[in-house]
């Protein structure tokens, strides 16, 4: 039992850090936008931009208004960021004196992480904005909305997610029951209210966690027990990365030989970034593009 409380306690870290420090954190319903000292009627000039996927947005709208960054690997090689100084790295919270030193206008955040430092910077009073992206819809709306408020035009980009989706989903596949593991220990799954789930499901795969609901403490996952995955016995399994040796652990369980997915070879690896947390508009793109030719 310590063992696993130790396991999932470190999963939870590495899950709340990456969303920290790389995105927008994932989870539930559309978009989730809290904003303090809303003065919308006044287009934004400068943007300190508090993940990665905010940064790849506002960058793709307007680059000329980010005017701060967090420290993120999805950033780091992209030359669009080369001189935008960052106010976050690693696992550090955001250093509030340079934020100020900035003199932005707007600072976006991540709800439930960046809590407490856009806190701070609303009491020194500099406008902030909290987001949740928890599926398709919340990307595009959160686009909208900045897009607005920036006085930019979000068509574009919004034009660029939906080359990203299949034209329709397919009859044949819509059904096809699938499976996305990103833990073994505990078995963790993403129901409808996740990222993961959504992007899924708007491949045409039938989820089979989509309906599941439990009292795991990460918001839109859910455990499953080595019987219920055998119960259910998925066509299709995705893996997600997030434990390097995953799918290597998972290969281990009595039930893994037993499912129609690794006997018919349909058992597929992909990137935690667009899967599990969107990370960038890139990172995006890459896992439709997988999930293209799955399904």
């Amino acid at each position: 039992m310590r063992h696993k409380s130790f396991l999932i306690s470190l999963f939870l870290t590495l899950f709340l850090v990456s969303c920290a420090t790389e995105t927008t954190q994932i989870s539930e319903v559309k978009s989730n936008i809290t904003t303090a000292q809303t003065s919308p009627e006044t287009k934004l000039k400068r943007v300190v931009a508090l993940s990665s996927l905010s940064a790849d947005i506002i960058s793709e709208l307007d680059k000329t208004k980010l005017v701060g960054i967090v420290g993120s690997k999805l950033l780091k090689d992209d030359t669009r960021f080369t001189d935008i100084p960052q106010v976050s790295q690693g696992q550090s919270p955001p250093n509030l004196e340079k934020i100020v030193a900035l003199k932005p206008d707007l600072v976006i955040g991540v709800a439930g992480f960046s809590d407490a430092p856009l806190k701070k910077l609303n009491e020194l009073g500099i406008e902030t904005l909290s987001t949740k992206v928890y599926d398709w819809e919340g990307l595009e709306e959160f686009t909208k909305n900045i897009a607005d408020r920036m006085g930019a035009d979000s068509q574009p980009l919004l034009n660029r997610y939906k080359s990203f989706l299949p034209e329709q989903k397919s009859q044949e596949n819509k059904n096809v029951s699938t499976l996305v593991l990103v833990s073994r220990q505990p078995i963790l799954a993403p129901n409808k209210e996740s990222w993961a789930g959504d992007i899924v499901t708007r491949f045409g795969a039938k989820n089979i966690a989509a309906e599941l609901q439990g009292n795991n403490p990460i918001g839109g996952y859910v455990t499953l027990s080595a019987e219920k995955v055998l119960e259910a016995n998925p066509e299709v399994l995705i893996v997600v990365n997030a434990e390097p040796t995953l799918l290597d652990s998972l290969k281990k369980e009595p039930f893994w030989q037993k499912l129609k997915a690794t006997q018919n070879n349909q058992v597929y690896v992909f990137d935690y970034y667009g899967m599990v947390n969107p990370g960038s508009i890139a990172a995006i793109e890459k896992t439709a593009q997988e999930l293209k030719k799955i399904f």
